[in-house]
Protein backbone atom coordinates (compact mmCIF):
# COMPACT_ATOMS: atom_id res chain seq x y z
CA UNK A 1 0.00 0.00 0.00
CA UNK A 2 1.11 3.39 -0.96
CA UNK A 3 1.38 6.00 1.80
CA UNK A 4 -1.04 8.53 -0.06
CA UNK A 5 -3.31 5.32 -0.10
CA UNK A 6 -2.93 5.39 3.53
CA UNK A 7 -2.92 9.05 4.79
CA UNK A 8 -6.38 9.06 2.03
CA UNK A 9 -8.01 6.34 3.95
CA UNK A 10 -6.65 6.83 7.96
CA UNK A 11 -6.70 10.88 8.05
CA UNK A 12 -10.21 11.53 7.59
CA UNK A 13 -10.93 8.57 10.02
CA UNK A 14 -8.25 9.90 12.65
CA UNK A 15 -10.23 13.16 12.50
CA UNK A 16 -13.64 11.84 13.02
CA UNK A 17 -12.49 9.81 15.98
CA UNK A 18 -10.81 12.52 17.70
CA UNK A 19 -13.98 14.14 17.36
CA UNK A 20 -16.17 11.72 18.72
CA UNK A 21 -13.89 11.06 21.61
CA UNK A 22 -14.26 15.32 21.62
CA UNK A 23 -17.95 14.78 22.12
CA UNK A 24 -18.06 12.15 24.41
CA UNK A 25 -15.46 14.40 26.87
CA UNK A 26 -17.89 17.08 26.67
CA UNK A 27 -20.90 15.12 27.31
CA UNK A 28 -18.94 13.84 30.39
CA UNK A 29 -18.08 17.25 30.89
CA UNK A 30 -21.37 18.55 31.34
CA UNK A 31 -22.96 16.22 32.95
CA UNK A 32 -20.73 16.21 35.86
CA UNK A 33 -21.35 20.23 36.06
CA UNK A 34 -25.06 19.59 36.05
CA UNK A 35 -24.66 17.04 39.21
CA UNK A 36 -22.42 19.22 41.06
CA UNK A 37 -24.76 22.11 40.64
CA UNK A 38 -27.48 20.36 41.49
CA UNK A 39 -26.16 19.02 44.65
CA UNK A 40 -24.11 22.12 45.13
CA UNK A 41 -26.53 25.44 43.82
CA UNK A 42 -23.89 27.93 45.84
CA UNK A 43 -21.07 27.16 43.99
CA UNK A 44 -22.23 26.97 40.29
CA UNK A 45 -20.74 30.16 39.07
CA UNK A 46 -17.12 27.87 40.28
CA UNK A 47 -18.47 24.71 38.78
CA UNK A 48 -19.07 26.59 35.62
CA UNK A 49 -16.20 28.57 35.32
CA UNK A 50 -13.77 25.36 35.29
CA UNK A 51 -16.10 23.65 33.10
CA UNK A 52 -15.82 26.13 30.82
CA UNK A 53 -12.23 26.12 31.28
CA UNK A 54 -12.03 22.12 30.94
CA UNK A 55 -14.66 22.55 27.81
CA UNK A 56 -11.95 25.07 26.35
CA UNK A 57 -9.11 22.30 26.74
CA UNK A 58 -11.05 19.59 25.33
CA UNK A 59 -12.14 21.65 22.16
CA UNK A 60 -8.24 22.88 21.88
CA UNK A 61 -7.22 19.47 21.11
CA UNK A 62 -9.78 18.26 18.63
CA UNK A 63 -8.66 21.57 16.75
CA UNK A 64 -5.26 20.22 17.17
CA UNK A 65 -5.88 16.93 15.61
CA UNK A 66 -8.32 18.81 12.55
CA UNK A 67 -5.08 20.98 11.70
CA UNK A 68 -2.51 18.02 12.08
CA UNK A 69 -4.45 16.46 10.10
CA UNK A 70 -5.18 19.15 7.34
CA UNK A 71 -1.17 19.74 7.21
CA UNK A 72 -0.97 16.02 6.41
CA UNK A 73 -3.77 16.07 3.66
CA UNK A 74 -0.83 18.34 1.98
CA UNK A 75 0.89 15.32 1.62
CA UNK A 76 -1.11 13.71 -0.50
Amino acid sequence: MDYKVALSVFLPLSVAIAAFGSALALGRAVTAAMEATARQPEASMKILINMIAGCALIEALTIYALVFGFSLMGKI
